[in-house]
């Protein structure tokens, strides 16, 4: 069975990386990726810290999906949906997980560990069966630190961690045992560890221990459709943390006229004051030319960026043709770069949104009808092949539907490297909600590829992740108030596409595919 949290190539990092072994040559005579690549990008403040399901007051301001018993949010925490047409705002609950009075933002949570259902009763189970223990850390501020030095004996307490006798989950293996933790690395696994005085304990007998989990696909705080999603890198990581993620996977996007250096440069200064959690860049190349060359070869051998995307979709905009999708694939092999693709066809989908609008289809339902699986799974095959003509790995991200999850199916049995992304969305709803009579809520629902009508399509997509024909899981996190939405009040065209996940995802993840066995943890 397949991992929950399938590994994923990471992209870039300022801080030093161990040594690792050799990377193994690839198939079909390509190129390592990344050798040169750094393993991940550490941020420049850590400001609040949380664990699977755990639970921070307004991690997540700009959700529009909800996804019921999915979210970590449902009955814990209050908050203005965009998708909501009543306008009700509740206010915070004061409540924890367990009851306790909730955190501000002067705490954090640490450790969370994810209790086993016991299923011996016979019962069903569903995610109620899944309990947390809150680890709380009072978190010292500035001042206090200047004022009243920590005592040694306590901070030895706070950098040397023991988690004591649960299971312990890798990618290959479960297994009971202890882990010793300090100064935030793990330094030992196993049993009856040798452990220094002053170490906290944690007892996790009967309960998982789980890494966090890495978002390959996020857009926080990006000008996109002109408006600039509402998730900055503080409340997207923030957010990101309360679901059990650790590292999220942003993309820079260049705007019209700027170079790749000075975007990258832009997301840098964006994120490395605001992020509450590792992350790593991939960057757009929405044209290519020498210079675009250039800077590709600097942000592979100076930054660390091993992951350039194409987008096959938004004309006039972003949008790559063929002839220069497949130089830049060329590229990205010569680097040792990962080649990433945005797949629909852009030009079927302009003559069926022009068709629509003229029949006076103007609302969210005409993103579903412009944007048919059929363009969708053309263009995964189209950017698979011109990858493959010059022997470069190709990524197809945020994969929505099940003619485009066939299409990477096969040519990965022709031994094509590619891989494919489901994302949060695709895996917890659907796209009838685009089709609801509330406008608010339907265009909360638009993204593109959009969420597939057909209300199988999700657990298809999850029974290929789980036999290995698609590999990771991501959120596309791109997040739009319903002012924001608004702006395709009139053309369903101009409705900035993007929806909430960076959250939900591990959740959903559990609960769609471990807790029904299609994965295990």
């Amino acid at each position: 069975m397949a991992a929950a949290t399938p590994p994923t190539t990471p992209v870039q990092s300022t801080s030093p990386r161990p040594t690792s072994p050799p990377i193994p040559t690839l198939a079909r005579g390509l190129t390592p990726l990344g050798t040169e690549s750094p393993v991940y990008m550490s941020p420049k403040r850590s400001f609040v810290k949380s664990s699977m399901f755990g639970f921070i007051p307004d991690a997540h301001e700009g959700k529009s999906l909800s996804f019921g018993g999915n979210s970590v949010a449902n009955g814990r925490r209050g908050s203005k949906e965009t998708g909501d047409c009543s306008q009700k705002t509740t206010e915070n609950n004061d409540k924890g997980l367990n009851g306790d009075t909730a955190l501000n933002e002067d705490e954090v949570m640490s450790v969370t560990l994810t209790e086993q259902a016991d299923e011996s009763d016979g019962k069903e189970k569903k995610c109620e069966g899944i309990v947390h223990e809150e680890v709380r850390v009072k978190a010292a501020t500035a001042d206090i630190l200047a004022a009243e030095p920590i005592p040694k004996e306590l901070d030895s307490a706070q950098n040397r961690i023991l988690i004591k006798g649960g299971k312990i989950v890798n990618d290959d293996v479960i297994s009971e045992g202890d882990i010793y933790i300090e100064d935030g690395i793990i330094k030992q696994v196993g049993r009856d560890l040798t452990i220094p005085g002053g170490t906290r304990t944690i007892e996790a007998r009967g309960k998982l221990i789980i890494p966090g989990g890495i978002d390959t696909h996020t857009h926080m705080q990006a000008p996109f459709m002109g408006s600039v999603s509402v998730d900055d890198f503080y409340h997207g990581t923030k957010a990101a943390l309360a679901g059990g993620t650790t590292m999220i996977m942003d993309f820079v996007i260049p705007l019209k006229g700027e170079s790749l250096l000075e975007a990258y440069d832009k997301w840098r200064n964006w994120a490395d004051s605001k992020v509450c959690c590792d992350y790593s860049l991939h960057v757009v190349v929405p044209n290519f030319n020498p210079k675009v060359r250039q800077e590709m070869e600097i942000l592979t051998k100076e930054k660390g960026v091993n992951s350039f995307k194409m987008m096959m979709a938004y004309k006039n905009f972003l949008m790559i043709r063929d002839d220069e999708m497949i130089q830049i694939f060329d590229a990205c092999r010569e680097l040792g770069a990962l080649g990433m693709v945005h797949a629909e066809n852009e030009d079927a989908i302009e003559l069926l949104a022009n068709k629509l609008l003229a029949m006076g289809v103007t609302g969210p339902e005409g993103n579903d009808q412009s944007r048919p699986e059929e363009v969708e799974a053309e263009a995964t095959n189209r950017a698979i092949v011109l990858a493959d003509t010059v022997n470069c790995p190709v990524y197809i991200v945020h994969v929505m539907s099940k003619m485009a999850a066939d299409v990477i199916a096969e040519k990965r049995k022709q031994g094509i490297l590619c891989f494919g992304e489901p994302i949060a969305a695709g895996l917890g709803t659907d796209g009838s909600h685009q089709y609801n009579k509330c406008w608010r809520h339907a265009a909360g629902h638009v993204m593109r590829p959009p969420l597939r009508l057909d209300p199988t399509t999700s657990g298809y997509l999850l029974d290929m992740l789980a036999s290995g024909n698609l590999q990771t899981t991501g959120s596309d996190n791109c997040t739009f108030n319903a002012d924001q939405k608004a702006i395709g009040k009139d053309d369903f065209t101009k409705i900035p596409a993007g929806v909430n996940g960076v959250e939900d995802r591990m959740s959903i993840i559990w609960e769609k595919g471990v807790m029904t066995g299609k994965l295990d943890p």
